[in-house]
């Protein structure tokens, strides 16, 4: 992507060189301020995201044969969808949000992968009719909850033409349409074809639940103008950085394919089946490894979010390793400072790591520099266990998206032992034993997930 134009903006502090976000501003001074604006509605972020142009009266069905959701449903003005692009072991390769204009599919994918992306889809193309283009001429903002809304407005306050098609000098000639293309986050609901992991926990509340993120596309010349023409709706408005988006996003739960997936990464260990993968539809690379996992509910490691007693000072680097003892139980994908709960990570965790355990997370530059203790809110995924196989769930039943409401604050801000204990699931209703339609001699068996 293009470097923002925002981080020429006054009090712009620049992300370290390494990070996927350094090319949009990491904040504007005080990012416990812009975190707390943007839950409010009352403030936007540049995101560092690439963007792919797919277009051509094939596209949905193409995309959607190569990705694990289906897109052929998309429609103008929709919301999107997530998807992944997966390889033939099911290992996270591209982690994609579209949108379709009824004209152009356009792919919004983290910074750097765009042209991985666009190579991809080249070799894909056989003799289908679709055109496929990078766009770095278009930018992405973010914004939570009404503040999705306040951007839009913005966006076509800036525009020229009003709702008329725009392009920027010397871009393709797919045109940004004139009205706002805006991609709603669905984390952290189940969309049709989903499934979640949570199932037959105590408390269905995922921390989550608060979580509106959206994110608009606009012609990546005209960001200052947008950003002034927000800012002119109200004192209360601000700018925010990286940093206070990745917080909100690591307090959700929410992964991201720039920190969380690895080279080895599947879609149910960070629990992406409750967004991008349609379980129902056709065949598609890596869809055996995903059937076979999730009829048999053990996947190796899950996605956790750990609370930081934070007594170092320090936050924990990504990779850094997680210990249970003196015995490294998975490591750190993400480390964020929340404006109410304090330091915070997400962790990619064995699967047999106890739920009651207290943690151990490494920090500093190679981390020796010190230990801090961190406890797993009761509402890990990584104890999450499915009380049936979602193979042998009637149509139309799965599970419906979380209610709207503020996320639950994970557990106590400071615990003495830096421990958290939990009830283990209940055990396996004798009413409800599943039945694996595509294996029916084998009895589906529940595990620790």
């Amino acid at each position: 992507m293009r470097r923002s134009p925002l981080l020429d903006w006054p009090d712009a502090i620049a992300e370290d060189a390494t990070s996927p976000d350094a090319a949009v501003p990491a904040h504007y001074g005080n990012p416990l301020r812009e975190q707390t604006a943007l839950v409010d509605g009352q403030a936007i972020t540049a995101l560092a995201r690439d963007v792919v142009a797919v277009s051509g009266p094939d596209r949905l069905s193409w995309l959607t044969t190569l990705t694990s959701q289906a897109l052929t449903s998309l429609t103008p003005g929709d919301g999107g969808a997530e998807a992944l692009v997966l390889d033939a072991q099911g290992r996270i390769r591209h982690a994609l949000a579209v949108l379709d204009d009824g004209v152009t599919a356009w792919i919004v994918v983290d910074a750097g992968r765009g042209p991985a992306l666009v190579e991809h889809l080249e070799r894909m193309r056989f003799t289908l009719r679709v055109e496929v283009s990078p766009r770095d001429d278009v930018a992405a903002l973010g914004a939570m909850g009404r503040g999705a809304t306040a951007l839009e407005e913005a966006v076509r306050a800036t525009r020229p033409g009003g709702d008329e098609p725009v392009t920027e000098p010397d871009a393709p000639a797919t045109a940004l349409p004139g009205a706002p293309l805006t991609w709603r986050d669905p984390w952290p609901g189940v969309v049709d074809g989903g499934t979640s992991y949570d199932v037959g926990l105590e408390s269905s509340r995922h921390p989550g639940e608060g979580y509106r993120a959206a994110m608009v596309l606009a012609p990546a010349g005209r960001v200052p103008d947008i950003a002034r023409s927000f800012l002119a709706g109200g004192p209360a408005r601000r700018l925010a950085g990286a940093l206070a988006w990745e917080a909100l996003r690591v307090e959700a739960g929410r992964p991201r394919w720039a920190r969380e997936a690895d080279e080895r990464a599947i879609p149910h260990e960070l629990d992406w089946l409750r967004t991008a993968v349609h379980l129902d539809k056709g065949c598609y690379p890596g869809q055996e490894t995903v059937a076979r996992t999730l009829n048999l509910g053990r996947p190796p490691r899950r996605l956790t979010l750990l609370q930081l007693d934070g007594l170092t000072g320090q936050a924990p680097l990504p990779g850094a390793p997680v210990r249970l003892g003196e015995r490294v139980v998975g490591a750190v994908t993400s480390a964020a400072r929340h404006h109410e709960l304090g330091p915070i990570a997400l962790a990619l965790l064995r699967r047999g790591a106890p739920a009651d355990a207290a943690l151990l997370v490494d920090v500093g530059e190679a981390g020796d520099a010190g230990k801090s203790a961190a406890r797993r809110p009761q509402w890990s995924s990584a104890r999450w266990t499915p009380l049936r196989s979602p193979w042998s769930a009637p149509r139309g039943g799965r599970r419906p998206a979380p209610p709207n409401g503020r996320a639950r604050r994970c557990g106590p801000r400071a615990a003495a032992s830096g421990s958290a204990t939990a009830d283990r699931p209940a055990a396996w209703p004798a009413d409800r034993a599943p039945r694996d339609r595509w294996r029916a001699a084998r009895r589906w068996r529940p595990g620790r997930c």
